[in-house]
């Protein structure tokens, strides 16, 4: 079921070239190397706000499954998911702490509530596009954390940073695959289309700063 998002149109909307691991990222604009130096110099600000990700991430997987508690799959599915991200955000407060640190209030993500906006009203096109748009947070957020992971020096940090690549990748792909479950094929394409184009043009207008996004 995974293997069908590679046959989607993923031209590159960036003239530069690709600077990530992820081997099929549908992704059509580079995270600029700017970013990665921003994250090196101030990355007690970047774990800060990776933490509030994480915890975020469990909170949708669970608005998820008790949105859709007949789609069985996506409620086992997001269950899991759930727990999972529930456990990464455990292991950011384990470096938060050793840094001497502590978490603060949780901060909107300006690129998430702006790629959210995108989501239309109706029961289909609803779930369709909060698959989709979920999909593709995950795919960027693997791309950003093996940026980080191939930044760090050797070490239990960069082991750390390049599992957690991998499994935003993992998640980018389960996503998709419960959008294939239940949406007809060329529906996705077509929306799947539309919105790498939105979530490109976000990044590039994002300003530069120690933070996921």
């Amino acid at each position: 079921m995974f293997g069908a998002h590679l046959t989607f149109n993923s031209k590159p909307l960036s003239p530069t070239p690709p600077c990530t691991p992820m081997p099929d990222s549908p992704l059509r604009y580079n995270t600029p190397p700017a970013w990665t130096e921003a994250v090196l110099s101030d990355f007690d600000s970047f774990l800060l706000d990776h933490a509030t990700a994480e915890k975020k991430a469990s909170g949708m997987a669970i608005s998820m499954l008790s949105h859709y508690p007949d789609r069985i799959e996506l409620v086992s599915a997001m269950a899991d998911l759930a727990i999972e991200e529930l456990t990464h955000y455990r292991e950011v407060l384990k470096w938060i702490h050793q840094r001497g640190l502590v978490t603060g209030p949780d901060q909107k993500d300006p690129y998430v509530v702006a790629f959210r906006t995108s989501i239309r009203q109706g029961r289909d096109v609803y779930l369709l596009d909060r698959l989709l748009t979920a999909s593709i947070i995950e795919a960027r957020g693997a791309e950003r954390f093996a940026l980080v992971a191939a930044a760090l020096d050797a070490g239990p940090l960069k082991k750390f940073y390049q599992s957690i690549a991998r499994s935003e990748e993992r998640h980018f792909e389960l996503f998709l695959a419960l959008a294939q479950k239940y949406i007809a094929p060329d529906v996705i394409e077509r929306r799947w289309d539309e919105l790498l184009d939105i979530e490109a043009a976000l990044v590039a207008d994002l300003p530069v700063r120690a933070a996921l996004h």
